[in-house]
């Protein structure tokens, strides 16, 4: 309890500094560039947009695809997560070697780097967001009162991969090969967490029972229970008790971590 009182007292003291290095992250990312941080959406739209030019026109999987929506809709729907989620499985698993100048000359507690880069790459998840939910809208699905379980979903997925960047940024600062086998797997995880397909659809019982307790595969199932399904958050409890058990296991994880490593690090970096 101890380490989780330090943690917590780092993020209090050192609360305004957090978002001034979260928008401070999000500049320094596009520095340079005439666009700025609007280079950040860039990416993902045109992703979007050649999803929908492909599974529209070249592989003609429009019209009502899954539960009686096209097949893109569902895809961006659970799709549009990933893109924050998948910066933070690497960059999270990055963000203290990244910013090992303010652990080393500044004496930052490594404890709050992951904090304000996933503050960062929130904001731009947040747009996304919008820019999808507009897609819907122009399609012929304008919004409606599931969308508030959007809200729901976002702090779901921030406190989760927030928490995964501790643990994963601590290894990955004692060790260059766990920063490397994260990013090695990081296309695994896309393939292997239903951003693509349906998990629900798969028929074996055993494969389907780990994939729930795959937080990106939560995060997107909730996102398509919104989009789609129009269903509550609360209606599933299994994909709840699912999180809370991923939730606990990556704090434990983190909480080891840090006790194990957060005073060598300074020296390593």
């Amino acid at each position: 309890m101890g380490i989780v009182r330090e943690i917590f007292n780092d993020h209090k003291v050192y609360g305004k500094q957090i978002l001034k290095l979260a928008k401070a992250d999000l500049i320094k990312t596009y520095r340079g560039s005439a666009l700025g941080w609007a280079w950040a959406l860039v990416k993902p739209v045109v992703t979007i947009f050649v999803f929908w030019f492909a599974f529209s026109f070249g592989l003609r999987m429009g019209g009502d695809g899954i539960d009686g929506y096209p097949f893109f809709l569902w895809l961006i729907a659970g799709f549009v997560p990933w893109f924050y989620m998948s910066s933070m499985i690497t960059g999270g698993a990055a963000c203290i070697r990244a910013n090992s100048q303010l652990v080393t000359k500044m004496h930052f507690p490594a404890s709050v780097v992951p904090t304000f880069v996933s503050i960062s790459k929130l904001f731009i998840s947040a747009l996304l967001v919008i820019i999808m939910i507009l897609i819907f809208w122009v399609s012929g699905y304008p919004p409606i009162i599931y969308y508030l379980n959007i809200p729901v979903y976002m702090i779901m997925m921030f406190v989760w991969f927030t928490i995964w960047g501790l643990f994963a940024g601590m290894l990955s600062a004692m060790s260059r090969d766990f920063l490397n086998l994260i990013k090695a797997l990081s296309q695994a995880i896309f393939w292997m967490s239903g951003i693509i397909y349906d998990v629900n659809g798969i028929d074996v019982h055993w494969i389907k029972a780990i994939l729930s307790y795959n937080p990106v595969t939560i995060i997107a199932t909730g996102f398509r229970y919104t989009f789609i399904k129009h269903q509550w958050f609360f209606e599933d409890m299994y994909m709840l008790r699912c999180y809370l058990i991923c939730l606990i296991v990556v704090i434990l994880l983190a909480i080891w971590a840090y006790k194990k490593t957060y005073q060598d690090i300074p020296d390593v970096l």
